[in-house]
């Protein structure tokens, strides 16, 4: 439950914002409802986000988005992961095979080295203390470059700042995954328990569906999919994007 009243007063710039945030997403969004408690602070991370989106292009979408992912799921943060899940596999075509696999990433084989590399510089990363080492970085530099390594580092530390600040305010799945059909391998469809999040270190894989039979198939309402394409998703984090600037 969250630890945060998700009706903020009704100011206008709120009004705005929820009003974009369901014509793209079909629901406000929690973390954007959250943050419209103290507009200043909404204002600037919406800045900073949408700036983010713009500019931050020099590495792999799908790469940065496993690494988003792997630390969401080291945090705990489910409605990172939710929407994650969504954006990656919707937005940005990462296949869910993938996205499914980053909480248990070392036992899957469906990862490729760079990405490896990538998905355990994000754990690194958001250990507490940070668990990086000379030679795991050294390794990604001669991949990705040292601008890559930055933009590499930054995107993961932005997701620590969204991750952290989420589960701080008690923020939890809002439904984003559970928009799409689950069917196990004989063509059973999920029930609403099937989709439960457990408590404990299985979380983070329930969220993203990866319990044994379940593959995704189509999404819907198709409000959700009815975004321009050119309409900018500010990240991992799209709350931002109905938050006036």
């Amino acid at each position: 439950m969250a630890r945060i009243s998700l009706d903020p007063p009704k100011t206008l710039d709120y009004r705005v914002g929820a009003r974009l945030s369901r014509r793209r997403y079909g629901v406000m969004l929690d973390p954007g409802a959250a943050l419209a408690h103290n507009m200043p602070v909404a204002r600037t991370y919406a800045l900073f986000e949408l700036r983010l989106q713009r500019r931050w292009r020099g590495l792999d979408r799908a790469l940065k988005d496993l690494a988003v992912m792997a630390a969401a799921a080291a945090i705990g943060c489910t409605w990172c992961l939710d929407f994650g899940y969504w954006e990656a596999t919707m937005l940005h075509k990462v296949p869910a095979e993938k996205i499914r696999a980053v909480p248990a990433w070392r036992d899957s084989a469906v990862f490729t080295e760079l990405e490896r590399l990538a998905l355990e510089y994000a754990e690194a990363m958001t250990a507490t203390p940070p668990a990086v080492t000379d030679e795991l970085t050294e390794a990604i530099r001669r991949r990705l470059g040292e601008a890559g390594l930055v933009e590499l580092t930054a995107i993961i530390a932005v997701e620590n700042l969204r991750s952290r600040m989420n589960a701080a305010l008690g923020l939890t799945a809002q439904g984003f995954k559970d928009r799409c059909d689950l069917q196990d391998t004989d063509g059973r469809t999920a029930s609403p328990g099937d989709l439960a999040v457990p408590e404990g270190p299985s979380r983070s894989a329930r969220v993203l569906g990866s319990a044994p039979g379940l593959a995704v198939s189509s999404w819907r309402p198709s409000s959700l999919l009815s975004r321009r394409r050119d309409t900018p998703s500010f990240g991992h984090h799209a709350e931002v994007a109905a938050l006036p600037t």
